[in-house]
C-alpha cells in the first residue's frame, strides 16, 4: 500500500510519517501543490536499498563477463584457493 502524503505533514504529523516508515516498513511518498515531491524512508529501508542496487549490479556485470566469454574458473578451484589464503592469514595473525 502507497502511504502518500502532504509535505506540510512533515511538520504536522511528523510523528506519524515516522511511524509509518519505521513501523509499517514502508516509504511515505510526499507531494508539494498535487504533485510528488519526494520519498522519506528509513535508514534500513535506503541500506536495504542500496545493497540491492550493489547486487544487481554485480549479478549484471558477472552475467556480461559470461556472455562475452570470459575466462571462467572452476568453483572447486577457487574455493580451495581461498581457504589456503584464509588458513595463511589465520596463521600469520595467531603468531
Amino acid at each position: 500500500m502507497a502511504y502518500i502524503r502532504p509535505i506540510s505533514d512533515l511538520n504536522n504529523d511528523f510523528a506519524e510519517i515516522s511511524r509509518i516508515v519505521h513501523d509499517v516498513k514502508e516509504p511515505v511518498y510526499l507531494t508539494k501543490n498535487g504533485y510528488g515531491d519526494m520519498v522519506v524512508m528509513s535508514i534500513e529501508q535506503f541500506e536495504a536499498l542500496q545493497n540491492d542496487r550493489r547486487i544487481d549490479a554485480a549479478l549484471l556485470e558477472a552475467e556480461q563477463q559470461a556472455l562475452s566469454g570470459a575466462q571462467m574458473q572452476d568453483f572447486g578451484e577457487v574455493t580451495s584457493l581461498l581457504r589456503k589464503k584464509l588458513m595463511e592469514r589465520v596463521g600469520s595473525n595467531s603468531a
